[in-house]
């Protein structure tokens, strides 16, 4: 019923969405210049024709975030979820160190393998920063820009950088725990309703792959994304800012910041919405992005 990779507790699963995605993922193997060995890809892809939209998780997640909105992209648009590197089910070899400049590249690799063509953008939370700095980096790769309650405003706690054994792994195992992933899904939604067990089946399935501990720790120690306030200016890709209101993961204020340093951007707010407008209000946010897509 589901791809052999994913862990047993998929099977636990109850919502139509999530079921349908489970039984959807594929995996490829991309090449990169990271290392000699392939990286093997997990991504979900629907719909045909038109610019294809490629949706970017958050941090310590999966695409199984986007359950709800994929399909109603799809409906209108080719549509594209990747695992990013050191995170969801996508492989985690051994030999990697995983950050920011990694993550770019390996994300370049499946664009050319598999798309090729620009793409509509769209990155949530820690996604948005990655959805930045990749439109930064590969500027011709991105026709627009969509950034949902998107990190890459704030600065970057030091001690990240500073994590060392037996502390880094006991951080890991204490993320690891039912009711720590519970907490913090009832946390970004505003309707404490789509907290449900399926929800946080979702959250925690990609914890039970190989390395996930050790690439999470990689990451926090490069010190991930961090502000990206003074090279805003320079994307000159149309940039559609979406921001749920009742935002408590993130808070309201980068919102605005956002739109202010984006020059050909524009912020639109969410009304009675957490910090997953594409979870808690999917088809708002998918007919959002499908009109944006539509403007010239």
């Amino acid at each position: 019923m589901f791809p052999d990779f994913l862990p047993k507790l998929t099977e636990n699963l109850t919502e139509s969405t999530s079921i349908a995605l489970a039984q959807n993922i594929k995996q490829k193997l991309i090449t990169t210049p990271l290392t000699s060995q392939p990286i093997n890809t997990t991504y979900v892809y629907q719909g045909k024709n038109k610019i294809p939209i490629l949706l970017l998780h958050g941090f310590d997640s999966s695409i199984f975030e986007f359950r709800r909105i994929l399909p109603l992209l799809a409906d209108k648009n080719q549509t594209w979820a990747v695992d990013l590197l050191g995170f969801g089910f996508t492989n985690r070899l051994a030999n990697l160190k995983f950050n920011p400049q990694a993550i770019a590249t390996h994300l370049y690799s499946f664009w050319k393998s598999l798309i090729n063509q620009p793409v509509i953008l769209v990155g949530a939370s820690m996604g948005g920063a990655a959805a930045i700095d990749f439109t930064l980096t590969y500027p011709e790769v991105v026709k627009k820009l969509v950034l949902i309650d998107s990190a890459g405003m704030q600065n970057n706690p030091i001690i990240s950088k500073f994590i060392f054994p037996p502390l880094d792994y006991f951080a890991t195992e204490f993320l690891r725990r039912p009711q720590v992933r519970e907490n913090i899904s009832r946390a970004a939604y505003f309707d404490k309703s789509f907290a449900s067990s399926d929800a946080n089946i979702c959250a925690r399935l990609h914890l039970e792959m190989p390395r996930w501990n050790k690439a999470l720790i990689s990451f926090t120690k490069s010190g991930g994304y961090g502000n990206f306030k003074d090279k805003l200016p320079s994307l000159k890709q149309q940039t559609l800012i979406l921001w749920g209101e009742n935002d408590k993961i993130l808070g309201t204020g980068d919102a605005g910041k956002l739109q202010e340093a984006i020059p050909n951007s524009q912020l639109i707010w969410i009304p009675n919405c957490g910090h997953v407008p594409h979870l808690e209000k999917a088809e708002v946010t998918a007919d959002y992005i499908l009109d944006f897509i539509r403007e010239n």
